[in-house]
């Protein structure tokens, strides 16, 4: 479905704040616990529940309740958005898991369970609102959705596996474009619409830690390469409809980065606050020089690109 990227953010606020709410965001309350806590596993699992519960209870009354049911059915939109909506659920899959087994890491829940029931939210969550999409008579199931969410999960447990550690890291970064002004009530009218919905202004990425993969070299340990992809001249999700929008539809594009990046999450800190503040925004690209490549316009560099 287009608008994955919402329920992440939703979903992740929502346990932020929790979260804090709890112990007034202490440093003892975030500290991992050493064997199973019973009282915080119980209050996560409740927690993760209810808000899974609300924003699927939520999605169905705002995106879903005016339009007409229709039996249970898939749709081949892989060709859409130049499948940047299938990276979103990539990355959102990915995410949603990685949060899901720190939070199990967090109650002191064993590696086992953490890779089972921690890393598999994103997974279960996303599948969930993709079959709500295939009873839609405007929607319908998505294949490709459940492979990206499938792929999410797998990138995240197989690191696990194989390294111990998450070495490659899905991010996001986003620019404001001009496509929003052509098409607002689909690519959004206000900022915060548009990081969400204009795919012209995302680009997801995979960070790649340098030192992961060079132990005992003199490389900091924080230090990333990055490989970007993202769009451009997209007013509608392919060219169906492009007929009425001629003038303002231009081609539509693919790009390509490669940029620095920072593992907020490999920085020393003792403090389990700051551990936890590097975790969330660990999902975005810190803004650096990039170099981009797109067939039309050859490469190019940026000073700074987020």
């Amino acid at each position: 479905m287009k608008y994955t990227l919402n329920f992440f953010l939703f979903f992740l606020w929502g346990i932020g704040s929790q979260l804090s709410s709890a112990q007034g965001s202490i440093d003892s309350f975030l500290k991992p616990s050493d064997t199973l806590n019973l009282k915080r596993q119980n209050t996560l699992i409740v927690t993760e529940t209810v808000l899974a519960a609300g924003t699927l209870i939520s999605l169905n009354q705002l995106w879903y309740a005016d339009y007409p049911r229709s039996g249970f059915h898939f749709i081949n939109d892989n060709s859409e958005w130049l499948q940047m909506d299938k990276l979103g659920h990539f990355y959102s899959s990915y995410q949603l898991g990685r949060f899901g087994a720190e939070m199990l890491d967090w109650s002191g829940a064993s590696k086992k369970d953490q890779m089972i029931y921690g890393a598999g939210l994103g997974f279960v969550f996303l599948t969930a609102v993709e079959v709500m999409d295939g009873f839609s008579s405007e929607w319908g199931a998505s294949s490709g959705d459940v492979i990206a969410n499938a792929s999410g999960t797998a990138l995240y447990v197989s690191q696990e596996l194989f390294w111990k550690e998450q070495r490659i890291i899905p991010k996001f970064s986003f620019h404001k474009t001009h496509f929003a002004a052509i098409r607002p009530n689909v690519l959004g009218t206000s900022t915060m619409q548009q990081i969400l919905k204009d795919y012209n202004g995302q680009t997801y990425w995979l960070s790649i830690n340098l030192y992961s993969f060079f132990k005992g070299s003199k490389i900091p340990k924080w230090l990333n390469l990055a490989f970007g992809y993202g769009a451009d001249g997209m007013v509608y999700g392919d060219y169906k409809n492009a007929d009425l929008f001629l003038e303002q539809n231009p081609e539509r594009i693919r790009q390509f980065y490669m940029s620095f990046d920072v593992d907020l999450t490999k920085i020393d800190t003792k403090s389990h606050l700051l551990k936890t503040f590097f975790s969330v925004f660990n999902t975005l690209k810190i803004p650096a020089p990039t170099i981009e490549y797109s067939v039309n316009k050859g490469v190019r560099g940026h000073l700074s690109y987020f």
